[in-house]
């Protein structure tokens, strides 16, 4: 990826509704770079609204690239992203670029690498979920130090979903994660970008993000919810997935009010925010924060 790391990158990270976006923009307009999406939610097509993908005002200020170019039935993975993202680079050659988003795993397999970790089957997934629930954190803790003592020392207190994937897979592949993760190589060479941090005040944030979600409503999040609905996409799909698609399909259905899925709405991205905010404070410890 010789042009594309000659590029001067910039990769701006932070929660929804922090004011990303806007941060991108206004650099993008200056230097002339191309924005470039790092947010999962973003790429889905039929999500412009729930995932405050930028509007067709903000999209004719910048060039912007990996926005709404999945449909709802195709799933896209980290690796599939990253890859996306090296022909982009390497398309642009010498210009700058920002990357963007909410997804900290895309920033991670870009600046640490992408571990080529052997899918782990669901039946043994759901085999170490049952194991935790049985023991609780403490036990699988102590058992998980036995197979992958890093991954036990590294995982934040009250992660269960980072402590269930390490044990499962050092239980299917019979190494540990840690060990994977440990030859992985980076994406972007060393000196080749600069990343940010959009940290707002937590009660800001939530203030932010309760107004957002009343704004989506207001712009036609039901409308989308609806369209996804009929085309009969399976719940396990990512964009089924998205913060705001569970609330108000159930408002469609008839189970709540929209007064209700407003509520419930706010509180499932609230509570988003909230991990997104513990995710990369903990995890981008060097970046400059805002």
């Amino acid at each position: 990826m010789s042009q594309g790391e000659a590029a001067r990158l910039t990769l701006i990270g932070g929660p929804t509704a922090s004011g990303k976006s806007a941060r991108a923009l206004e650099l993008a307009e200056r230097t002339g770079a191309v924005i470039i999406n790092a947010d999962s939610q973003q790429l889905y097509a039929g999500l412009r609204v729930l995932s405050a993908r930028p509007d067709a005002e903000e999209e004719a200020r910048a060039e912007h690239r990996l926005y709404g170019v999945a449909a709802g039935d195709d799933p896209w993975s980290v690796g599939r992203w990253v890859r996306a993202v090296e022909d982009l680079l390497d398309e642009i050659g010498g210009r700058p670029a920002v990357l963007v988003g909410g997804t900290g795993l895309y920033f991670t397999a870009l600046t640490r690498g992408l571990a080529d970790i052997p899918p782990v089957p669901d039946a043994v997934r759901q085999a170490v979920e049952a194991d935790y629930d049985r023991v609780g954190e403490t036990a699988f803790r102590q058992r998980l130090a036995g197979v992958d003592p890093e991954a036990a020392a590294r995982i934040e207190a009250n992660d269960r979903q980072r402590l269930i994937r390490a044990m499962a897979v050092a239980t299917h592949t019979g190494r540990a994660l840690s060990d994977w993760q440990a030859d992985t190589r980076p994406i972007l060479s060393p000196g080749r970008w600069t990343g940010q941090l959009i940290l707002p005040e937590r009660e800001a944030l939530y203030t932010a993000c309760d107004a957002r979600c009343a704004v989506m409503l207001e712009r036609g999040a039901l409308g989308e919810v609806r369209a996804l609905m009929d085309q009969g996409l399976s719940p396990a799909l990512p964009v089924m997935k998205a913060v705001g698609v569970r609330e108000l399909a159930a408002h469609l259905r008839g189970e709540t009010s929209r007064e209700e899925a407003l509520a419930q709405m706010r509180q499932a991205t609230r509570n988003y925010a909230k991990r997104q905010l513990t995710w990369f404070r903990n995890q981008m410890p060097d970046w400059e924060r805002i």
